[in-house]
């Protein structure tokens, strides 16, 4: 008792430097609300291994109770291969996030050593290059950026850069005359949608457009014409005529995608968090 005592009050001590954000706290308690749908079966099919992935990524956003929940997968063998001194690392990393349980399994299993978890590192974020207004980037900087980001989402990069070049040309510094911005140019609703908060930021408009694409490719069970279209004219606007609609300027857009894209069928991307419904 005495143990758990001495290291809670050391976790308490050092709370204040473990402070998450707010919007990182949100995204970490959705991420682990979804992972424990996949880990027990709620409502999708059981997947212990979208589950650790989901559980790792609300790990690496500082989420105690993520950490815990993979601890107690490997020290049970849950899904995973039975290692406890990776369980107990877990434990450790809930326990400095402020985690009772966990605190009290490192009490329990003392005599083990943590150790990190190899498979749970955070994902590689694109180098930004400086971007002046008015001024296009060089195209192989962009597929890199795509080529990063599309695999996030499970997206083929071939379809995001089609629209890239449908919507912009290439040009971060695109404006249209409806305000959409950027190198897919999203509108202010769409960047609000998907927390995007620097639109003029070429990685940041990317993620947006992609994730926006992750969203329609789901919805419109991947049929890529219904999917880009919806992009150019809305989604509602799709469904209402349950397919493209008979605008010109929505015609000729999935025309060019096409054209470059070549496939009008993209196989259906698995959740990448718990998204919202619209």
């Amino acid at each position: 008792m005495t143990a758990i005592r001495f290291l809670l009050g050391w976790l308490l001590g050092v709370s204040a430097t473990l402070v998450l954000a707010q919007d990182d706290i949100d995204k970490a308690s959705e991420l682990r609300t979804l992972a424990l749908r996949y880990e027990h079966g709620r409502g999708v099919k059981q997947d212990y291994a979208e589950a650790y992935r989901l559980y790792c990524k609300a790990a690496l956003l500082g989420d105690a109770e993520a950490a815990y929940n993979l601890g107690w997968m490997y020290f049970n063998g849950r899904g995973l291969p039975r290692k406890a001194e990776v369980a107990v690392g877990w434990f450790l990393r809930a326990a400095k996030t402020g985690d009772v349980y966990a605190a009290r399994m490192l009490v329990r299993y003392r005599g083990v050593t943590p150790v990190d978890d190899p498979d749970c590192r955070p994902e590689p974020t694109p180098v930004i290059a400086a971007v002046k207004p008015g001024s296009n980037l060089n195209r192989k900087l962009v597929e890199s950026w795509v080529n990063q980001i599309a695999a996030q989402y499970s997206i083929d990069p071939k379809l995001v850069l089609a629209v890239i070049q449908a919507e912009s040309g290439f040009n971060p510094a695109a404006l249209s005359s409806k305000n959409a911005q950027g190198l897919m140019q999203l509108i202010p609703a769409t960047a609000e949608r998907f927390g995007i908060r620097d639109v003029w930021n070429p990685v940041e408009n990317i993620k947006g457009g992609t994730a926006y694409l992750h969203w329609l490719l789901r919805h419109f069970n991947g049929n890529v014409e219904w999917a880009v279209a919806a992009y150019n004219a809305g989604e509602r606007t799709v469904e209402q005529y349950q397919g493209v609609p008979p605008y010109r300027e929505t015609r000729e857009y999935v025309r060019r995608i096409l054209a470059t894209y070549q496939k009008t069928f993209h196989p259906i991307p698995p959740p990448v968090s718990a998204e919202r419904t619209f």
